[in-house]
């Protein structure tokens, strides 16, 4: 009995341990100056350091960070929604955490026998870049999903979407939408079609493995869903797409003549969770869920 008593003690006193410690570790995440990226554009990234600190230890002291800020509004709206539907379709209508996807995914992890996929939204991709490691482990999904409910509950959805769309990693230390636009297109992140908007998204799952101007088929199939799905939404019309690839030989645009979805300053439409048309947001887990389960789970 006496001996019982005493393994009853040790084990009390190391779960309270292991409890002060998880404590201890949840609570940096309130460490982090989540309301000053209301207005403040942060610096280098968790993301980034972890690239830089990969590359000094290959050897690979030459090799820089590529990042390029741009405002909401000088992104193209076609990327933004081409993200919003291959990453998270339910941006507009969660709170931070998309609890189907999260499913989805532990059930996947039990087949698996291993933590590969995390049911992510942008907020908790966003969370995870400024602040966080890509490892994946229970300790740093708690810290994460403090940090993502901080996030949503002090920045706009607009915000949290400019600010995930230029610092997300699109290839080996190009980070940010404009950089990977004039990287792989050589063009500003305004003035991707929907075509490129679409493969730079699909890529986003892994974008050290995938190039979006590559041959691969993962990327030429998706990019075509999420293409599709744009088009059906009435993002995009494709006649206005044939028009806008047309030879320049004619007079000067009437300015005051339609224009092609998309194509009004800036993403203002997706800010509001409308596309252009003044149709279905991007956020409508509608159609696809069956044409495109969501790449989230893959986070």
């Amino acid at each position: 009995m006496g001996l019982l008593k005493t393994f009853f003690r040790f084990f009390l006193v190391a779960v309270l341990l292991l409890a002060g410690s998880v404590l201890v570790y949840a609570s940096t995440a309130f460490f982090h100056d989540v309301t000053a990226l209301k207005k403040k554009n942060p610096g280098k990234t968790a993301f980034m350091a972890h690239r830089e600190a990969e590359w000094e230890a290959r050897g690979l002291r030459n090799k820089r960070v590529v990042q390029s800020w741009v405002p909401f509004s000088k992104i193209s709206p076609y990327a933004a929604k081409a993200v919003l539907i291959a990453e998270d379709d339910k941006f507009w209508s969660h709170e931070g955490f998309d609890f189907e996807a999260m499913q989805k995914a532990i059930e996947k992890d039990i087949k698996l026998g291993r933590l590969k996929y995390g049911g992510s939204t942008i907020s908790q991709q966003l969370a995870k870049n400024l602040f966080l490691s890509p490892t994946k482990n229970p300790l740093r999904k708690l810290k994460e999903a403090i940090l993502t409910w901080r996030i949503e509950n002090n920045l706009s959805k607009r915000r949290i979407l400019e600010l995930y769309l230029n610092v997300a990693e699109w290839g080996d230390g190009i980070f940010g939408i404009e950089a990977a636009s004039r990287h792989y297109y050589g063009k500003s992140a305004a003035d991707l079609s929907p075509m490129e908007a679409a493969r730079l998204a699909v890529v986003l799952p892994n974008p050290l493995k995938y190039n979006p101007t590559g041959t691969s088929k993962y990327v030429e199939k998706r990019a075509e869903i999420v293409y599709g799905i744009m088009v059906k939404r009435g993002i995009v019309i494709e006649q206005y797409e044939d028009l806008l690839q047309a030879p320049a030989d004619g007079p000067p645009a009437d300015p005051g003549a339609p224009r092609p979805p998309g194509q009004t300053s800036g993403a203002g439409n997706v800010a509001e969770g409308k596309n252009a048309t003044g149709g279905e947001q991007d956020g409508a887990p509608s159609d696809t869920k069956q044409a495109f389960p969501s790449t989230a789970a893959a986070r």
